[in-house]
């Protein structure tokens, strides 16, 4: 018992301040599978500047068949965190984004030219089903590019079903589309597949941002906890690639 207490004991603090912003987290209170209410997401953001982080665009999902988020059901949601970290006398560099399944209702969305919750800037996430490639994905991102955003893929190395052809990554890339690693995909949260595929698109130098994709507090202990995360994140910093600090 002993053994396994001193194996998830981390060897050092971990600071993640070099990356400067986290740009992907689910931290607005009810809105999807992320914080529940305005406590929980000030407790995890407490959490994640003991971490050394300082500036947050939060990302909730925009997934029709689960999550109908809006422009105003975020704004709304972003407003009601903002005034509680007033009222708790806190004072938060946050801002709201979102992360959006490309599905049918973003598709409309684009056909539509309904404007984008962006990280900054024209940067907008995205991501893939769990499942499956969309069918339409370059088009999608062609799309997105034609009306002056720039795509941002989240957790690639989550899909565990292009493990076995990771170039497509390089396909993408040479797309013109950024790709961001979640940094509990480095401490082997979601297994070790994507742990494999995060260290291959890192190698490739593939890798322009990182976040931290929180959405509970067994996250959050994920990270702190972790003796392998520092060295990685350290790797990828001094590559001198990653972007995360454009909005820090």
């Amino acid at each position: 018992m002993f053994s396994i207490f001193r194996r998830n004991k981390p060897s050092s603090r971990i600071d993640l301040s070099g990356i400067g912003t986290d740009m992907h987290s689910h931290l607005l209170p009810g809105i999807d599978d992320g914080s529940p209410d305005t406590d929980t997401s000030l407790e995890l953001i407490k959490g994640l500047e003991e971490l050394g982080f300082r500036n947050f665009i939060t990302t909730p999902h925009v997934l029709w068949d689960l999550y109908r988020n809006t422009d105003e059901t975020i704004g709304q949601a972003g407003d009601e965190l903002k005034l509680a970290a007033e009222r708790a006398g806190r004072s938060l560099q946050l801002s709201a984004a979102a992360e959006y399944m490309m599905d049918d209702h973003f598709t409309e969305m684009l056909r539509n030219k309904v404007p984008l919750r962006t990280l900054a800037q024209n940067f907008v996430l995205v991501e893939f089903s769990f499942v499956s490639l969309p069918f339409d994905w370059k088009q999608v991102f062609f799309d997105l590019q034609i009306q002056g955003y720039i795509p941002v893929l989240a957790h690639p190395e989550r899909y565990n079903y292009l493990s076995a052809q990771p170039s497509i990554f390089r396909e993408i890339a040479d797309m013109g589309v950024l790709l961001q690693v979640n940094l509990n995909s480095l401490t082997g949260y979601y297994g070790k597949p994507a742990l494999q595929l995060a260290q291959w698109l890192i190698k490739q130098n593939l890798v322009s941002f990182l976040g931290s994709d929180l959405h509970h507090q067994r996250h959050l202990e994920a990270l702190r906890v972790s003796p392998s995360l520092q060295p990685m994140v350290e790797h990828i910093l001094d590559n001198g690639r990653l972007l995360n600090s454009l909005w820090t």
